[in-house]
């Protein structure tokens, strides 16, 4: 039963499934009949599809083989590409190689200029010259100096452009044997004998090859000009000391000083002021004596004013301001004029403001200058009347005054349309006052120029035929400082005369004062003539005090003292005696270890104060009495000329005794060791004694034909060459020499007598 049920419930649900699957199949079949018309559908699409698939295919076998064309065509342009690219690639290095050039070619250019201008910019000629001596170039400096275009000195010569075409022919060949040749001494053929200095190289290519020779021939003309100059100095030091070796290292030394005179202004000044303040110091010094002598009114107006003169001439030397002293009630400087006025019969009035200060700080020698040039002035323009000088207090404080200066006259006058004009270099009052008064019209421009750069300031009031007034105003400085008498003799104590004085003083003149103002102080004194112959006289005995000038032959004065200092270890004080008194000097002095210094010319009163407190003695003022030294003049003579050495000695008639006596004793043997020479071919011998020879001739005033002579002579003795004429040539200088020798003899004579005139 039970599985009847079960079997018929199977049946049933089978049944039930069968209904299903044939539902299912249907709709399998509707779904297969519609696919098939999709299929169909499809089918159609594909063969459409299939059309165009072929028509594209044929589309691309025709675009393949038109690509096939192009890359065939491509290929071929890659190709001409490739070689373009090739093509440049070359022309670019060919462009750089190009441009590498070009750049060298103006770098080249450029040196090239630069060298053209360089050489162009020479003062000194230079040339090249080829293998066979042919002028090739030139700079302007070439064409200059022998006047020769460069056109015309192309291809030319090179040799004949000098006074001994062999020499320069040899040094040329010597230029190819060692490569160059340095300073070798010619002359140029051109209008005046250029000297020059041959200097030479040689040139080449780039292989190495020489090409010629280049050529600079530097113009020594100033340079054997000044060694000329300077070998003058050299013998003047060498006869002066006598002692030939000791006086060639002065002379080098002086050699040295003098292109350092050249290259510093500073020490141009120095010298200048050493030179004017040496003969200055005896002629103010000998006239201070002159005036503690017994005179006349009119002796001692004279000497007077010739020491103002040189006081003024000191200052101006020191160009400092100073103390002015102006004495109360009178202005001393017009003494000057009196003998003149006196001869015009004018009256001279002095009017001096008492409310004036006794001392002032002011420029001495300007006041002086301007007032001398308008009292000057006021005598020339006035035949009658009167002259008035006044000086006038315009203001005054704590600090300062002001003075106003007037110089009156009843002169001449000045033209109203002439005033504006009568400050101007060489302006008179009209055309006719020089011709009647003399003069060149520069006073009055001096005086404005003394005046206003010291902030004054000048005017004038005049009237034809009734006179003028000049005045001027300044302002000077007070100052608490005295006034110094001058001149006022002042006995010396007994106790302080015995000081024992060393001086080291090179210059007769200037030895003769000193030991006159010692004896004058009553002090013990010794003279040496240099350093080394003072610290010899300091070793043998003792002294208390040394007076030392700076400037000497062989050991001058800042050597002896720093010898003094350092070897001997002495305390000794020392003075220095400078007619230089620049910074660097007295900056100089106290390195070395001196204890003060004194300028000349030697203020006597000064210079005994100062050794007197070095020495440690109580102080006092003296004055000196001296006697005084003649000069002597000599004149050209037959082969002698003195003016030269008048010129070196400044006309010191002792000095220049002493030169001729020491020419006239060094000579005559410098004569037979030149003729002894020659006789036994002895060249050193001879050689050493024609340069001894040589400098004097520009001492005594021998003529240069005889000095090139000798250096003929000299070259002969050196080389053995060109041997033409030397005995006859020295003959001739001996000849000279003695015939010098006669005719300084006569010189002596002469210049001693003058002197022993003028002692009596």
């Amino acid at each position: 039963m039970d599985e009847s049920v079960i079997a018929y419930q199977e049946i049933a649900f089978q049944k039930e499934l069968n209904k299903k699957l044939s539902a299912e199949l249907l709709i399998a079949r509707s779904e297969l009949a519609f696919q098939k018309v999709e299929k169909g559908k499809r089918a159609a699409e594909l063969g459409i599809a299939n059309i165009e698939l072929a028509f594209q295919d044929e589309e691309k076998e025709k675009r393949a083989a038109e690509l096939g064309i192009a890359n065939i065509e491509l290929a071929f342009q890659d190709e001409e590409k490739g070689k373009r690219a090739a093509e440049l690639g070359i022309a670019n290095i060919e462009l750089a190689f190009q441009n590498e050039e070009k750049e060298k070619r103006a770098a080249e250019l450029i040196i090239a200029n630069y060298a053209r201008s360089l050489i162009e910019a020479s003062l000194d000629p230079l040339f090249t010259i080829n293998l066979e001596g042919k002028i090739t170039d030139m700079n302007n400096a070439s064409v200059n100096i022998t006047g020769v275009s460069r056109e015309k000195l192309i291809g030319t010569d090179f040799f004949e452009y000098f006074t001994e075409p062999q020499k320069a022919r040899e040094v040329y060949q010597e230029v190819f044997a060692n490569g160059f040749v340095a300073d070798y001494p010619l002359t140029i053929r051109d209008g005046k004998l250029t000297d020059v200095l041959f200097n030479g190289s040689v040139y080449k290519d780039n292989e190495d090859n020489v090409l010629g020779v280049v050529v600079v021939a530097r113009d020594i003309t100033d340079q054997k000009r000044i060694a000329t100059e300077l070998t003058e100095a050299i013998v003047f030091a060498e006869l002066a000391t006598s002692i030939a070796e000791e006086a060639k290292i002065k002379a080098e030394n002086s050699t040295r000083m003098a292109e350092i005179a050249v290259k510093a202004k500073q020490q141009f000044l120095s010298n200048m002021s050493h030179e004017i303040r040496t003969p200055m110091n005896a002629i103010i010094g000998f006239t201070k004596v002159l005036l503690k002598t017994e005179l006349t009114a009119k002796q001692k107006e004279y000497l007077t004013a010739i020491k103002m003169s040189g006081d003024a001439l000191i200052v101006l030397i020191n160009d400092i301001l100073d103390l002015a002293k102006v004495d109360a009630g009178k202005i001393a400087m017009l003494h000057l004029f009196e003998t003149k006025i006196q001869e015009k019969n004018l009256e001279l009035v002095k009017e001096y403001d008492s409310r004036i200060p006794e001392v002032l700080v002011g420029d001495p020698v300007r006041l002086h200058q301007i007032i001398l040039n308008l009292v000057s002035n006021a005598v020339k323009f006035t035949n009658k009347g009167k002259i008035t000088v006044r000086a006038h207090l315009v203001s005054e404080d704590q600090e300062k005054v002001t003075i106003e200066f007037e110089v009156t006259d009843t002169g001449i006058g000045i033209a109203e349309n002439k005033i504006e004009k009568i400050f101007e270099n060489f302006q008179q009052a009209s055309s006719g006052t020089s011709r009647l008064y003399g003069g060149t019209g520069l006073g009055l421009a001096i005086v404005k120029q003394l005046v206003e750069p010291q902030g004054g300031s000048i005017r004038v009031k005049s009237k034809i035929d009734e006179g003028s007034t000049f005045s001027f105003i300044l302002t000077f400085m007070k100052t608490n400082a005295e006034a110094e008498a001058d001149l006022v003799p002042v006995e010396l104590d007994t106790v302080i005369k015995n000081i024992k004085v060393l001086v080291a003083e090179d210059i007769p003149l200037n030895q003769l004062l000193m030991k006159t103002l010692l004896d004058d102080f009553g002090f013990e004194r010794d003279i040496a003539a240099n350093g080394k112959i003072a610290i010899e006289k300091l070793q043998a005995r003792s002294f208390d005090i040394i007076l030392m000038d700076l400037q000497m032959p062989e050991m001058n004065g800042f050597e002896a003292t720093e010898f003094i200092r350092n070897t001997l270890n002495s305390k000794i004080p020392i003075i220095a005696l400078t007619a230089d008194v620049t910074t660097v000097d007295l900056a100089k002095c106290k390195s070395v270890g001196m204890n003060d210094y004194i300028a000349k010319p030697v203020d006597e009163r000064l210079l005994y104060n100062k050794i007197i407190a070095l020495v440690k003695k109580p102080y006092q003022a003296k004055g000196n009495s001296l006697d005084s030294a003649g000069s002597g003049t000599s004149k050209k003579a037959k082969c002698i000329d003195l003016d030269y050495l008048i010129h070196r000695t400044k006309s010191n008639p002792k000095l220049m005794m002493e030169m001729i006596s020491l020419y006239l004793e060094q000579t005559p043997p410098l004569i037979s060791a030149m003729k002894q020479g020659l006789l036994d071919k002895d060249w050193n011998s001879l050689h050493a004694a024609v340069h001894k020879i040589i400098p004097s001739f520009s001492i005594v005033g021998i003529s240069t034909d005889f000095e090139n002579m000798a250096k003929k002579v000299q070259e002969y003795a050196s080389t053995q060459k060109q041997a033409d004429g030397i005995n006859d040539l020295v003959l001739q200088i001996g000849n000279v020499c003695t015939q010098a020798c006669i005719e300084l003899e006569e010189e002596f004579a002469k210049i001693k007598n003058a002197i022993d005139e003028i002692r009596k």
